[in-house]
């Protein structure tokens, strides 16, 4: 009797290990069909959309979340993991989860919203897969992979993609220079009671009786706000009438009607006096006359931003060696070369750098911290308001975050386009072939405005003698 209770206990216990080990193994099996099941409905849809996903709010180029995706549920998992973009212990934490939900962060409201169908429906099926994933100790213990899905370009590209770097960029080279078009081109920013502005109001006073309210929006180039100018540049240049050039020409950005409006004469006069209609297409005329002088300084930073821009928005950048230098903070300040070397023609290109002095090393530092460039009037200066370089963290801390530059030694270095490298390039820098000399403001004060320029006269600018062993 003892033996057959045994026997009968052995057998129930047998069979309930059985029933835990297949139980077992249907619970850790359930979660393998959930992820690949949730991979095929819900990741593969995105993979093989031909639209392009929720990053176009953030980036105008260079990635796209099907970046992220390989054919297979084991393969695109690992591939996230060994990136580091799947949190194991916190997967709603996962960093591609974060990058999704960057687009709520984004300060565009309209963009949010066009956007928030699509991000919603990203961020939880990855949420979803990523949670199922990350229960499954198979899945886990993937091994490492070599094959990684990712976007071709580096991280730096990507980042130089995105929209908000390209706004910051827009105010510094572009935004930051439009008092140049004020009153016609930026009424906001007219102050009728600031005595200094009379001749502005009256100006936009004589403009509002000749233009209709239509023409007056559209002579408003610069909107209130830098996001809002941005935006009316693009979208205008979107559908440009046959009778002008487009305000941004992406395809020739040297041509674009931003830039060579303002570098356009006034209209031919009529019998009776009168101008004119001015011509938005070549030859170009303008009611405001000269305003922007071909490589001055302004002219520079525009071409080389509607240039950036254009690279950017057709994704031509594939390596960080092909990213521009990027770092030019606008100033007031003004420098001036006076009495220009005879060897300088009338309308030569030069390039002016700016180097603070180092007084614990008792040398010049090799980095400019400033640079202007402009052309050799007949008077024989050079003129341009300086663009402060590289405002990185050791800069502020010595200077602060404003656009100045403070009083004591400072050396000039002149470089002059002898070889047509800047018509060819305006966005070009010149380097050590068109070296012409250099010369020390002892005692600069760097004040803003044209009336106090800081001087340097090309009779001092010399090329350093170098020592003989």
């Amino acid at each position: 009797m003892f033996g057959h209770v045994f026997f009968m206990n052995r057998a129930a216990s047998v069979l309930l290990t059985v029933l835990i080990v297949l139980g077992t193994s249907a619970s850790g099996a359930a979660s393998e069909p959930d992820s690949l099941e949730l991979f095929d409905t819900r990741i593969m849809p995105i993979f093989r959309s031909a639209e392009p996903s929720s990053c176009v709010q953030c980036h105008l180029s260079s990635v796209d979340l099907k970046n992220y995706i390989l054919p297979s549920s084991d393969a695109t998992f690992v591939s996230l993991r060994d990136q580091g973009l799947i949190d194991l212990n916190s997967p709603q934490d996962s960093r591609i989860l974060n990058l999704i939900r960057m687009g709520d962060k984004d300060l565009d409201e309209a963009a949010r919203l066009i956007h928030e169908k699509m991000r919603t429906a990203e961020l939880e099926a990855f949420s979803t897969w990523i949670a199922a994933c990350c229960q499954s100790p198979r899945m886990r213990a993937l091994p490492s992979s070599t094959v990684l899905a990712r976007p071709e370009v580096p991280d730096e590209v990507i980042r130089h993609a995105r929209k908000s770097r390209v706004v910051d960029s827009f105010v510094r080279n572009v935004w930051s220079q439009r008092m140049r078009c004020f009153p016609c081109h930026a009424p906001h920013e007219i102050d009728e009671s600031n005595p200094r502005q009379q001749a502005a109001v009256k100006t936009y006073q004589e403009l509002t009786k000749r233009y209709d309210v239509r023409m007056l929006e559209r002579l408003e180039i610069f909107r209130e706000t830098p996001e809002e100018t941005l935006a009316y540049l693009i979208e205008s240049s979107k559908s440009t009438p046959e009778d002008r050039l487009p305000l941004i020409d992406l395809k020739d950005p040297a041509n674009s009607l931003l830039i060579q409006k303002p570098m356009s004469k006034l209209p031919p006069k009529r019998d009776e006096g009168t101008f004119e209609e001015p011509s938005y297409r070549f030859p170009l005329t303008h009611m405001g006359g000269l305003k922007l002088h071909p490589h001055d300084q302004t002219y520079k930073s525009w071409v080389a931003w509607i240039q950036d821009y254009a690279k950017v928005t057709q994704g031509a950048y594939q390596s960080t060696e092909e990213l521009p230098v990027d770092n030019w903070y606008p100033s007031q300040l003004v420098l001036r070369i006076k009495g220009a070397p005879a060897a300088w023609p009338v309308g030569g290109v030069v390039q002016l750098f700016v180097h603070e002095r180092d007084d614990a090393e008792q040398r010049w530092h090799d980095d400019p911290v400033a640079f202007t460039q402009g052309t050799v009037t007949p008077r024989r200066m050079v003129n341009g308001a300086l663009f402060l370089l590289g405002m990185d963290e050791s800069r502020v801390e010595r200077w602060g975050d404003t656009a100045e530059l403070p009083r004591g030694r400072f050396l000039v270095k002149a470089f002059v386009d002898t070889k047509g490298k800047v018509e060819h390039d305006p966005t070009v820098i010149l380097d050590v072939d068109d070296f012409y000399g250099e010369a020390e403001i002892p005692k600069a004060r760097w004040r803003e405005g044209f009336r106090h320029a800081e001087i340097v006269s090309g009779t001092e600018l010399k090329k350093p003698q170098v020592a003989t062993p």
